[in-house]
């Protein structure tokens, strides 16, 4: 595995271990997750947004997310943009149950607590507040992105019954379920992209890492047979277009560097190396390799 100097011991050491599990036993059908491959290849903001849209570009394909509102008892009230690691940890369990099951009808718990529970994460300190957060976003935002004349326009989820505060005031009622807008479930179902989640949930604490992962599972198997120089100009476009002056590349450089080698622990099979100028991608097997499907059959993830 590559040199990860520059992540902590204890990082480093949890990223090694997974990745040796990756190595030697393929996936279990518990272990596959989904998300959109749209979203793999752009992906949502990873700070806080300020304004009320977002735009990302790379290459023909491109993504804008708008904010929207949502009435929480006392009339509308404009919500962020769904940004960092908790919006694309709940956006791959709902895509993950909605392609297993084939329903755009998701049941997210009884609590925030089972949903917590659900994505594998602790109910301590401020998990409650951004899964609040994410889940409000993810509902109400408006998204759009496009690549080569295919689009999809719209919200991600048509129904959603707000989190409302229980007469205490030290709760908020839980909707149990919420349901995927109809677009974009049938485009998930054409075009969602299989991932480990051992890989995923391994980097959960860094959104960059999270998005380099789906990004190269999505892309590294179509890479043509000589490989693909891809230089640092629009690889920061795509992951980081905030990084802008004078050392916006060297800047960019020094998180997604690091980053990349956290992916390339849990992704052993992903031929990427960074050279002079950029990366140099090379054709590689998905994390999880391809296997044919009954079109009448239910997903075996």
């Amino acid at each position: 595995m590559k040199d990860l100097q520059r992540q902590p011991s204890k990082t480093k050491a949890r990223l090694e271990t997974i990745g040796r599990e990756i190595l030697r036993h393929p996936p279990s059908d518990d272990e596959l997750v989904f998300f959109h491959s749209g979203l793999c290849q752009l992906g949502l903001p990873r700070s806080k947004v300020s304004g009320r849209e977002f735009f990302r570009s790379s290459g023909r394909a491109w993504l804008s997310i708008q904010a929207g509102y949502l009435d929480e008892g006392g009339g509308p009230v404009l919500q962020e943009i769904p940004y960092g690691a908790m919006p694309r940890l709940a956006l791959t369990w709902i895509s993950t149950y909605a392609v297993r099951h084939k329903t755009n009808r998701i049941p997210i718990g009884d609590t925030a607590a089972d949903f917590l529970k659900l994505l594998e994460l602790d109910t301590q300190g401020t998990r409650y507040d951004k899964l609040h957060q994410a889940i409000n976003a993810l509902a109400t935002c408006r998204i759009h992105f496009g690549l080569n004349d295919r689009e999809v326009d719209g919200t991600l989820i048509s129904q959603f019954d707000a989190w409302q505060p229980l007469p205490d005031n030290r709760r908020r009622r839980w909707p149990g379920l919420l349901t995927l807008d109809d677009q974009f479930y049938k485009s998930l179902q054409k075009s969602a992209v299989p991932l480990d989640k051992r890989a995923l949930w391994a980097l959960k604490g860094s959104s960059l890492a999270l998005d380099i992962y789906t990004w190269l599972a999505q892309r590294l198997h179509h890479v043509p047979s000589n490989g693909t120089k891809i230089s640092w100009k629009p690889i920061r476009t795509q992951f980081a277009g905030e990084y802008v002056g004078k050392n916006a590349s060297k800047d960019f450089k020094k998180e997604f560097v690091p980053a990349l080698d956290q992916v390339k622990t849990v992704y052993p099979g992903a031929k990427v190396a960074v050279v002079r100028g950029g990366l140099l991608l090379q054709t590689s097997d998905p994390p999880i390799p391809f296997k044919p499907m009954d079109d009448d059959s239910e997903s075996t993830a």
